[in-house]
């Protein structure tokens, strides 16, 4: 990117978070000054904590396609660009883990390292999410998640080895200064799990299905004012759905609607039983139950579509139009019964955000 461009951008970050943090005018202009010095020698510039603290929430804001942008301004950040071996980068994601899980009572969470810098990565974190589970190729089929079965792969080839269950944990794979990866098993008592039940059908134990408390984000970018932070893992907590109708249910997923159907008993012979739709709402039942009863924090698709209504609304008081990608916004499961399957949104790209970015292996 050229010093001129880079500029801009930090000068219209700069604008808008010096606005909302309200710092004078002469802040603001003294800061510019700052860090077109610092553009112009050294190619790039470095964000204070208080920008790069609201520059991480303000990109959680901006969010399109997340439906819980409500609680923005409750994400901690933590601040990790010191660290400079893979093993500080280890110790700050199992703090992250433990931070952000805070025994079921889950904080909305975001640890930021050091931003790429003349297209050279110091961090990178090879994960989709922090936590996740294994999924191993076999001749009947896939054993675990099969959404995971390349980066099993890759682990496999970085020497390790899981034990071949539906739900094993699959080890961080951390690079530093863009030397070989390294392989980190995530300590049993950090990762939080949830065990599946039912609380009117018995039999959903013999399915025996799990699924870890958080959902860590960990091979986005972060992108604020021109800087990129390309490992910037961050979480809120589950909306159910998230796991009953998309993670537990799809086909190319764990897909248990028909073994949740034939437990129940339905007629599997038709769609217009709607046996899949009856397995989904039963499914979708017991992971937002078994959350709850283990003090887990999670939310349910109908109120979050309210908590969005009423970010909608606080957007609008402070003069900021709300963007959203409709499709990700509505929920899998009955979306016509939120006000948001019945509203348009512009999809625009606003910054700062959280972008994709192809991965590592």
């Amino acid at each position: 990117m050229k010093q001129e461009e880079l500029f801009e951008q930090a000068r219209v970050f700069i604008e808008t978070c010096y606005a909302e943090l309200e710092k004078s005018e002469a802040d603001k202009n003294n800061r510019l000054k700052e860090i077109h010095q610092q553009i112009m020698s050294l190619g790039h510039y470095d964000h204070t904590l208080e920008e790069l603290e609201h520059g991480a929430r303000m990109a959680w804001r901006n969010s399109n396609k997340c439906i819980g942008r409500l609680f923005w301004q409750s994400l901690n950040v933590f601040d990790k660009r010191e660290a400079s071996t893979v093993e500080e980068v280890r110790d700050a994601l199992f703090h992250h883990i433990e931070y952000a899980t805070n025994d079921g009572k889950i904080r909305p969470t975001i640890t930021v390292f050091k931003p790429k810098m003349q297209a050279k990565e110091p961090v990178r974190i090879w994960n989709h999410q922090l936590i996740r589970y294994a999924g191993y190729e076999t001749e009947y089929g896939v054993i675990g998640d099969p959404d995971s079965v390349a980066f099993t792969k890759v682990c496999q080839k970085l020497g390790w080895e899981g034990e071949k269950t539906h739900f094993d944990v699959l080890p961080l794979v951390l690079q530093v200064n863009e030397k070989l990866p390294r392989c980190f098993e995530i300590p049993k008592y950090l990762v939080k799990e949830v065990a599946i039940t039912h609380p009117e059908l018995a039999e959903f134990e013999d399915l025996r299905l799990k699924w870890y408390a958080v959902p860590m984000i960990s091979d986005m970018k972060l992108e604020i004012g021109g800087i990129e932070y390309v490992a910037a893992p961050f979480n809120g907590w589950y909306m159910g759905t998230e796991i009953g109708a998309r993670n537990l249910a799809d086909t190319y997923r764990y897909n248990q609607l028909p073994k949740i159907a034939s437990m129940m008993g339905l007629n599997m012979d038709y769609n217009a039983t709607l046996w899949k739709d009856k397995a989904l709402v039963e499914l979708n039942l017991a992971v937002l139950s078994s959350f709850k009863r283990e003090g887990v924090s999670i939310i349910d698709h109908h109120t979050a579509a309210q908590q969005f209504h009423l970010f909608e609304e606080r957007e609008q008081k402070n003069g900021r139009e709300v963007t959203g990608n409709w499709t990700w916004l509505i929920p899998p499961v009955s979306p016509t019964t939120t006000h948001i399957f019945h509203k348009p949104y512009k999809n625009k790209v606003l910054s700062p955000n959280y972008f994709y970015q192809d991965a590592a292996y």
